[in-house]
């Protein structure tokens, strides 16, 4: 009595849960090594730009260098919708500071709430199977159990050589259930630590970022009252 055998001879309704479990199993995998990737580039962009951001290079020539680039990703898509409503909003003429910073930081947070939801892409989809998959198989190895068991009520004589077969492929329905259920529910816990500590990258840039801008347009906002009080003198 091989592994195979139990599946091919279980009744229709277990086989429909084995193959709606093994089909979330598959569909889990491929979530799992999908997010993996997008989490490691998201992790490896951040550092590669910060070391960019921090190297003193000009930031317009840094923000031009994004535009050139292939689509910018994670952290930069963050700078560059920063940087564009910075400058689109300091090209205004008599633009007040304040109106400037209030108009950049919103443009960061709007652009941060983008990139964390497509780094949690997907991960609901993990938490379901990690959620549904045991009782789903449960289900299946109840329904399987309950056929054996109707069966050795026709049975002329009862004995464990009866029920076990049934019994051995009903049991398998939940071992499937656990196959998929564990893997999701581990790698979604690890994928939402890894989506926090990136969103939180995120934050902390956007927070040093604002920092830099706000020195520059209160910089140019006191050169330029210096340069009215000196024509009004003069």
């Amino acid at each position: 009595m091989t592994l195979w055998s139990l599946i091919a001879n279980a009744s229709l309704v277990v086989k429909g849960v084995m193959l709606v479990l093994m089909a979330a199993v598959f569909a889990s995998w491929v979530v799992i090594v999908q997010r993996h990737r997008v989490l490691t580039a998201a992790k490896a962009s951040y550092m590669d730009f910060e070391d960019r951001f921090w190297s003193g290079m000009d930031l317009s020539q840094l923000y031009r260098e994004i535009n050139q680039e292939p689509p910018a990703f994670g952290v930069e898509n963050i700078f560059a919708a920063g940087f564009r409503e910075f400058s689109r909003l300091r090209q205004q003429s008599n633009a007040d500071p304040e109106a400037i910073m209030e108009g950049t930081q919103r443009a960061m947070r709007v652009a941060t709430s983008r990139e964390s939801e497509l780094l949690e892409n997907h991960l609901p989809f993990l938490a379901t199977v990690g959620s549904t998959s045991p009782y789903i198989g449960l289900f299946g190895t109840v329904w399987g159990i309950m056929n054996s068991f109707r069966g050795l009520a026709n049975a002329h004589q009862a004995t464990l050589a009866t029920v076990a077969p049934g019994i051995a492929e009903a049991l398998i329905a939940t071992a499937i259930g656990l196959f998929a259920a564990i893997p999701a529910v581990i790698f979604y816990n690890r994928f939402t630590t890894k989506v926090d500590q990136v969103t939180n990258s995120y934050e902390t840039f956007s927070e040093e970022f604002v920092s830099v801008l706000h020195r520059q347009v209160y910089k140019k906002a006191k050169t330029a009252e210096t340069q009215t009080v000196t024509d009004t003198n003069g």
